[in-house]
C-alpha cells in the first residue's frame, strides 16, 4: 500500500481530479473541416520538427551572470558555449568596446557555500576573481600572468574594495580543516600572497560586505544553524580605523528577527538594507539614531533567496534616488524611488526578470530578461531601458516562440499555487483532431527558488515539438511573500508533490494537456518532487530527475555546510527522512524513471542516484541512467547539457509512443518491455 501524503486530498479526490477521461474532442467536427494552410502538416504532439535543436538551446543567449562598473568600464561575466562552458569575464570600455577582460584558459567560479556567486572584484585596471579548479583568488591585470593571493584550501567570494587600507575585503571560506569548515570575513593584501586578515568571525556563515563611501564603517550579514540567509540573519555595523582595523562592532536593525539582506550604504553614508520584517522583502534603512525605517512597504519582493552571493535588487541612481527590481505574485517590475518623499515612479519595461541593478558612473544598470531571447544588460533611462550589450544569439523565428500563461489553482489546505503554462507552438504543424498534448511539467530547485515567465530555450525545445509545458512554483517558492515561502516548511516531500499532482489535473481537467501522458522532471530538490511524485501518486507516467535526491539520509550524510541544517526545517525529524525518500518507498516506483547524473557533482554525488537506478532496475520497472562525466566539479559542459536533452527526448518518445522528429539517438531503457502504456 503506499505511503498517503498527508493533506486534504483524497484518493476519490485524485481519480476526479485526474483520472478523468480526455480521450473525447471538444469539437472533432469543427477540427476535421478546417482546412490547413499550405505548408502545415498533421502530426502527433511530441513528434513535430522543430527548428529549436539541443544546439540552440545550450548557445549564448542565457549567459550573462553578474555585472561591475568601475573606473568608466562594465565587467560581466558571461558562459563561453564554445569553450567548453567556461565561464568569463568581458569589459565594455567607455567607447562602447567588448574585450575579454581574463585569458580564455581562466574558468571564473567560486565554491564559497557550495554554489558560489560575486566571484571576482575589478579595481583600476586589475580584476580579482576565483578560480574555479583551485579555489584561489588571483589577481589578473594587464599584461601579466594571473598571480594567486590566497592558501590552497581555502574558498573567497563576494570581495569589495578597501582602498585605504590596500586590500580586498572578501567572505572567507576555510576547508583546510575538512571536519571544520569556518567562515569569515578576511582582509587580502592586493599585491603579493599571504594568509590574509581575519576582520570578523564567529558566526556560522558571512555575506554581503559593503563600506561606506569614506571608507569609515563596514557592515555585513551572518547567520547560523539551522538557519539559511532567507529565514533569519544579523545585520552588523562597523567602524574602519586609521589603519583598517574593524573596531565598535555592533549588531544594529534589531528590533525585529527576519532575513535581512543586501545592505547598501547611500552616497551619504546612510545604511540601507532588505528585510522581510512584514511578510515580504522591503526596503529598510538606518536613521541618525541608528533606528530602523522603512523606505518603501509594499507587498512585493525587493530580494532573492541568497543561494549564491552578490545579488543586488537596488542601487543609487543619485543621492536621494534609488532604482529596484521587484517581484509581485511572480512577476517582475523595476521603480524609481524618491528616498526622502517616498514617492514611486513605475519604469515602464517588459521585462520577465531583473537582476544584479547596479550603479553606473552615470545612472543604473542591471540585467534583464524578458519573455523574448533579448537577455542583456540595460542601462535605466528616464521611464524606459536602453540595451547596451547583449551576446550574439542564434536567431529563433518568433513565430515558434510559447509566452507563458500565468496559471493559479487550488491545492491543499484550500491554498493557491501558481505556475506558468506554455502551450505547444510551431505553425509548421498541427495535432490530429481529438488529441491533446503530453505535460512536461518543471520543477525548480532550491526548493527555496522561483521560475519566472523569462525566455527559456530548453522551454521552447518542448513546446516547439509539440509538448504542453508548465513551470511550477509550488508552496515554497520565493516571489510570494514569506508566509507562502514558509509553507514548505515540515512539508517538503508533501505540499511541493501536493502541488504537482493538483495541477496535473487542474490542466487536464481544462482540457489543456492528455491526462494519458503526463511527465515531470527537475533538478536537484525539482528532481526529489519528481521522485516523490512518482513513488507516491499515479499521477505521472514518467519522471526524469538530474541529480536529484533519491535518499535523503545519504543526502544528509554527503550534505556541505550550507545545507547541513536544512532538512531538518524542510522535513522535520529523523523519522521523516525515510518516509519521504523514494528510494524507500520502491514499491510505489512503477512509472518509468530517466536518471541524468553529473560524475563530478559534488552536492549530490552519483553514488545516491545508481542506488536508485540498480534498485528499480532490478525490480523489473523501466529505468535509464545517463552519467555526464565531464572534468569540473559541479560544471556540466554545453555538449553534455545536449546530450542530456536528446535523451530525455528520446525518452518520452518511448513511454509515450510517439516517434521524435530529427536525428535522436536512441536512449537504452532497461525493461522497457515492462512498460505500461496507459
Amino acid at each position: 500500500m503506499r505511503f498517503l501524503i498527508a493533506s486534504i486530498l483524497t484518493f476519490a479526490t485524485l481519480l476526479i481530479t485526474v483520472g478523468c477521461d480526455v480521450s473525447k474532442p471538444k469539437d472533432t467536427d469543427a477540427v476535421v473541416s478546417e482546412s490547413l494552410p499550405a505548408g502545415v502538416k498533421i502530426a502527433d504532439f511530441g513528434s513535430w520538427n522543430s527548428p529549436v535543436t539541443a544546439e540552440h538551446v545550450y548557445d549564448l543567449s542565457d549567459s550573462i551572470g553578474e555585472i561591475q562598473v568601475t573606473a568608466g568600464s562594465l565587467y560581466f561575466t558571461i558562459l563561453d558555449a564554445s569553450n567548453e562552458g567556461r565561464r568569463g569575464v568581458k569589459r565594455i570600455e567607455t567607447a562602447g568596446t567588448v574585450v575579454d577582460a581574463i585569458p580564455s584558459s581562466f574558468d571564473i567560479g567560486s565554491r564559497v557555500h557550495e554554489y558560489g556567486g560575486a566571484p571576482f572584484v575589478a579595481i583600476g585596471n586589475s580584476l580579482f576573481a576565483t578560480k574555479r579548479s583551485d579555489q584561489l583568488l588571483y589577481r589578473i591585470a594587464p599584461n601579466q600572468v594571473p598571480f594567486a593571493l590566497t592558501p590552497a584550501g581555502t574558498r573567497h567570494a563576494d570581495c569589495i574594495s578597501n582602498s585605504k587600507a590596500s586590500r580586498l575585503i572578501c567572505v572567507r571560506e576555510d576547508h583546510r580543516d575538512a571536519d571544520k569548515v569556518a567562515n569569515q570575513l578576511v582582509g587580502i593584501n592586493l599585491s603579493y600572497a599571504d594568509e590574509g586578515t581575519v576582520l570578523a568571525t564567529g558566526a556560522d556563515f558571512y555575506s554581503t560586505p559593503v563600506i561606506s563611501p569614506d571608507q569609515t564603517k563596514l557592515a555585513w550579514i551572518t547567520w547560523d544553524h539551522p538557519n539559511m540567509p532567507w529565514d533569519n540573519t544579523k545585520l552588523w555595523l562597523a567602524e574602519l580605523d586609521n589603519k583598517g582595523a574593524v573596531v565598535n562592532v555592533k549588531q544594529v536593525a534589531t528590533e525585529q528577527k527576519g532575513s535581512i539582506t543586501q545592505p547598501l550604504f547611500s552616497p551619504n553614508g546612510q545604511l540601507y538594507f532588505v528585510a522581510d520584517y512584514t511578510n515580504w522583502w522591503n526596503i529598510y534603512r538606518l536613521n541618525e539614531f541608528e533606528q530602523t525605517e522603512v523606505v518603501l512597504a509594499q507587498e512585493a519582493e525587493f530580494a532573492v533567496a541568497d543561494w549564491q552571493l552578490g545579488h543586488h535588487n537596488y542601487a543609487f541612481e543619485n543621492e536621494h534616488t534609488l532604482i529596484a527590481s521587484y517581484s509581485h505574485e511572480g512577476e517582475a517590475g523595476l521603480i524609481r524611488i524618491d528616498t526622502e518623499s517616498g514617492v514611486t515612479d513605475p519604469i515602464a519595461v517588459d521585462f520577465a526578470e531583473i537582476t544584479y541593478v547596479t550603479k553606473s558612473d552615470d545612472g543604473v544598470v542591471f540585467v534583464g530578461a524578458k519573455e523574448t531571447p533579448e537577455k542583456g544588460i540595460y542601462k535605466v533611462q528616464g521611464r524606459s531601458a536602453q540595451l547596451i550589450y547583449a551576446p550574439e544569439l542564434t536567431v529563433m523565428d518568433p513565430n515558434f516562440i510559447s509566452r507563458a500563461e500565468s496559471v493559479s489553482f487550488t491545492t491543499g489546505n484550500s491554498d493557491t499555487a501558481h505556475g506558468y503554462l506554455y502551450k505547444p507552438v510551431n505553425p509548421d504543424f498541427k495535432a490530429p483532431a481529438g488529441q491533446e498534448p503530453p505535460l512536461v511539467m518543471f520543477l525548480h530547485p532550491g526548493p527555496t527558488a522561483q521560475a519566472s515567465r523569462a525566455f527559456r530555450r530548453d522551454i521552447q525545445y518542448w513546446t516547439s515539438r509539440g509538448f504542453a509545458v508548465f513551470d511550477l512554483n509550488y508552496r515554497g517558492s520565493t516571489g510570494f511573500g514569506r508566509d507562502y515561502r514558509n509553507r514548505l516548511y515540515g512539508n517538503w516531500g508533501k505540499s511541493d508533490v501536493e502541488d504537482a499532482v493538483r495541477a496535473a489535473g487542474y490542466l487536464v481537467n481544462n482540457g489543456d494537456v492528455d491526462g494519458r501522458k503526463l511527465a515531470i522532471r527537475g533538478t536537484r530538490a525539482g528532481g526529489f518532487t519528481a521522485l516523490s511524485a512518482v513513488a507516491y501518486y499515479s499521477t505521472f507516467g514518467a519522471a526524469v530527475s538530474y541529480s536529484g535526491i533519491s535518499d535523503v539520509e545519504l543526502f544528509r550524510r554527503d550534505s556541505h555546510k550550507f545545507e547541513s541544517h536544512y532538512l531538518e526545517t524542510l522535513i522535520g525529524g529523523f523519522d521523516n527522512y525515510k518516509r519521504r525518500s523514494a528510494m524507500n518507498n520502491l514499491s510505489g516506483v512503477n512509472e518509468p524513471l530517466l536518471l541524468i547524473q553529473g560524475g563530478n557533482d559534488s552536492l549530490i554525488p552519483a553514488e545516491q542516484t545508481l542506488q536508485l537506478y540498480n534498485a528499480v532496475k532490478k525490480k523489473g520497472r523501466p529505468v535509464a541512467y545517463l552519467e555526464l562525466n565531464d572534468n569540473a566539479v559541479n560544471r556540466v559542459t554545453p555538449q553534455s547539457k545536449k546530450r542530456a536533452l536528446e535523451s530525455e527526448l528520446s525518452f518520452y518518445g518511448q513511454v509515450f509512443g510517439f516517434t521524435p522528429a530529427g536525428d535522436i539517438p536512441v536512449l537504452t531503457i532497461e525493461n522497457i518491455e515492462n512498460l505500461r502504456r496507459r
